[in-house]
């Protein structure tokens, strides 16, 4: 596990429940968890579990039904500049090269050309973007393009970065490549990350530790911790190699196994629980 100084990310008694015509559903069940500063944690479960629900109100973009979540010890009511957020969709402006794209968020908030400059080309460098500063995203690969949406967000200095299944829409060679290169990053730059992903291999890779949720409404039914590599190092070759990695792989796969949906018990789509009435 990442060397850690206090809880960044505090989750305090949180379930939500959406509004629908045939009343509320709950989305997630009861969820306390902690996160510590620079630990990556990874988030598994089956679909429609929660995960997302739960990054969302970390962010801010939702409010907790019950509960609430602390960040820095401040309670969440809305996005702050302290979460970064990257999504599976891109949010990169195709009108914007990758340089421009990266400074985006740095412009709005004035941050001298100086430091704007030295922020941006390191970043270029760590996220492989390095020949590709004046291109514009129609002229990038969907890989390339994840890398600029992943760099405008470290870009802006948050200290916990939220990502919901980023690398899911790119092709398996690539996603290896941007896998690794993330875990460099994170190290690198000691920041908090909470990532959702349906990849057992990828969230044990990247993670400090991984989370696995029941089916919905989604609890953490399990946390295991991953042992930390040698000075953050991270690649496919040794990791595949790994008995220790791969005992872990099969025990996260077993718990998700667990929870998969019977098909008898999920005969509609009505509301499962109306707690919240």
């Amino acid at each position: 596990m990442a060397e850690t100084t206090a809880d960044k990310i505090i989750v305090d008694g949180f379930q939500h429940f959406f509004e629908t015509a045939d009343g509320p559903v709950q989305a997630t069940g009861l969820i306390d968890l902690k996160i510590p500063t620079a630990q990556f944690v990874t988030l598994v479960g089956p679909s429609g579990c929660g995960k997302t629900t739960l990054l969302k109100a970390i962010a801010g973009f939702i409010t907790p039904t019950r509960g609430q979540i602390i960040c820095d010890g401040k309670v969440v009511t809305a996005p702050g500049r302290d979460r970064g957020v990257v999504f599976q969709e891109l949010a990169i402006l195709p009108w914007r090269t990758v340089r421009k794209n990266i400074a985006h968020g740095l412009e709005i908030v004035g941050t001298p050309k100086a430091e704007k400059d030295r922020i941006v080309d390191r970043l270029i460098a760590l996220t492989g973007l390095r020949g590709f500063e004046d291109r514009y995203p129609h002229e990038l690969s969907g890989g390339m393009r994840q890398r600029v949406a992943v760099a405008r967000t470290w870009a802006a200095d948050p200290d916990v970065i939220l990502m919901d299944e980023p690398f899911a829409a790119v092709d398996a060679m690539t996603r290896l490549t941007l896998q690794e290169e993330l875990a460099s990053l994170t190290f690198s730059t000691r920041k908090t990350v909470f990532f959702i992903t349906h990849s057992v291999d990828e969230a044990v890779f990247l993670a400090d530790r991984v989370l696995v949720m029941s089916r919905r409404p989604g609890r953490i039914k399990a946390s295991i911790e991953v042992p930390r590599r040698q000075n953050g190092g991270r690649d496919w070759e040794s990791f595949t190699s790994d008995p220790e990695m791969q005992a872990i792989c099969e025990q996260v796969l077993r718990l998700v196994r667990d929870e998969r949906i019977d098909p008898a018990s999920q005969s509609s789509d009505k509301p499962l629980l109306k707690e919240a009435s």
